[in-house]
């Protein structure tokens, strides 16, 4: 059985990072801030993979994007996850050249669907991560896409349904209502998971502390937890909540230091 896995999140708007709560940005700093203030050369001995999002609520500047991704492989021992606004396999293309690992998928999935079997086809479906923004709304569970500008007119089950017989390597399940909000995750998200579904899950969405990340771990249908809160995981605390995890049997990679 494959490891459990520790991710963090990093938002990014056009130069800046970005701390989200309900998807209302908040800029932190540029990359020289996240080096500087946030240690992020240690923070990437810290996590199984990090994932890179482009959220920029105006025209993306893509050469702007793939240059910061390519500063961040410098910094970071994980491997990555990059996405935001890819709708075709050049935009793809561009950022597994800049140092992404995989690409993230979002809009497309429900855009152009097409896509993700180009992408399969040209990358392996390992390489594609289906991120999933959700919801909760009139008793159901529903998507958003665009950085959650607009909602698609179908429940999360059947969507996660179709997603799940598309060629990706993994989903990422993120929760709208709990973004931001330190109040840990919607464990209801998972009860609309197909139940034969084999795609690996990412649980995301609400986290505070550590305490969240193990609530996390422990569910059955979570492969990986993922957080985006820079400030509550400043200095050592990634490692720290790492190190707890697995002092408390949880079964993540532990790295050995030469």
């Amino acid at each position: 059985m494959a490891k459990k896995r520790l991710i963090f999140t990093l938002l990014y708007d056009n130069g800046s990072f970005m701390l989200s709560r309900n998807f209302r940005l908040q800029k932190i700093g540029d990359l020289k801030w996240l080096e500087t203030n946030y240690g992020f050369s240690e923070v990437g001995y810290s996590i199984d993979e990090l994932i890179v999002l482009d959220v920029s609520r105006t025209p993306r500047d893509r050469q702007a994007f793939c240059e910061t991704l390519k500063a961040l492989t410098f910094d970071c021992f994980a491997p990555i996850a990059a996405g935001g606004g890819v709708n075709s396999v050049k935009e793809a293309h561009d950022l597994l050249r800049s140092g992404a690992d995989k690409v993230v998928v979002n809009t497309a999935l429900h855009t152009n669907p097409d896509l993700i079997s180009k992408l399969a086809t040209e990358f392996g479906r390992q390489c594609i991560v289906a991120s999933l923004d959700c919801k909760y709304s009139d008793n159901t569970y529903q998507l958003v896409t665009n950085n959650g500008s607009e909602t698609i007119d179908l429940e999360l089950p059947q969507f996660l349904a179709e997603i799940s017989s598309l060629p990706v390597g993994e989903i990422y399940l993120n929760s709208v209502d709990r973004d931001g909000t330190g109040n840990g995750y919607d464990f209801k998200l998972l009860d609309c998971l197909p139940k034969s579904i084999e795609v690996p899950v990412i649980l995301a969405g609400g986290v505070g502390n550590s305490k969240h990340l193990a609530e996390g771990l422990s569910d059955h249908r979570v492969d990986a937890v993922a957080t985006a809160n820079l400030l509550n995981f400043m200095g050592n605390g990634l490692a720290l909540a790492r190190a707890e995890l697995i002092n408390t049997n949880f079964d993540l990679p532990v790295f050995i230091e030469y």
